[in-house]
């Protein structure tokens, strides 16, 4: 892979089901961490549909209602198994499905209450998010 020139558009889904609990997934690349699907933008590609398909992508989950949480810069920071910079722009949003079929980006999920996400081992920037949707901080 090329050095980074620029940093790099991404996005965190953060996918509530109907009973109020958001899901997480562990994966390699935030390794002893639980994080929230999502990925790079697409060059072309709004972020409210880069969203949707990295949705669809990690989980196999339809997304709606998607409101903005908040944006997040990362810079070098060694919890990501790569060094990288990126831009986090974080969505709430809901599915009307609890069937999540991961693909290889993720090993294992759960289902949980943003209070029971706390208690977990989620990064720093999941952390941050989680407790702006509690706070009821979304646009």
């Amino acid at each position: 892979m090329p050095e980074q020139v620029f940093p790099e558009p991404t996005i965190g889904v953060f996918i509530f089901n109907a009973n109020g609990e958001m899901l997480l997934l562990k994966s390699h690349k935030w390794p002893g961490k639980y994080v929230v699907p999502g990925g790079h933008v697409e060059l072309g590609e709004r972020l409210e549909e880069a969203a949707v398909r990295e949705a669809k992508e990690e989980t196999g989950l339809d997304i709606y209602g998607m409101k903005f949480v908040n944006f997040q810069e990362f810079i070098y920071d060694p919890a990501f198994w790569k060094r990288r910079h990126f831009i986090f722009f974080d969505y709430f949003c809901r599915t009307a499905s609890l069937t999540v079929q991961l693909n290889d980006e993720a090993e294992e999920h759960v289902w949980v209450t943003p209070e029971a996400a706390l208690r977990l081992p989620v990064d720093v920037y999941t952390r941050t998010s989680i407790e702006k949707i509690i706070q009821g901080n979304l646009s």
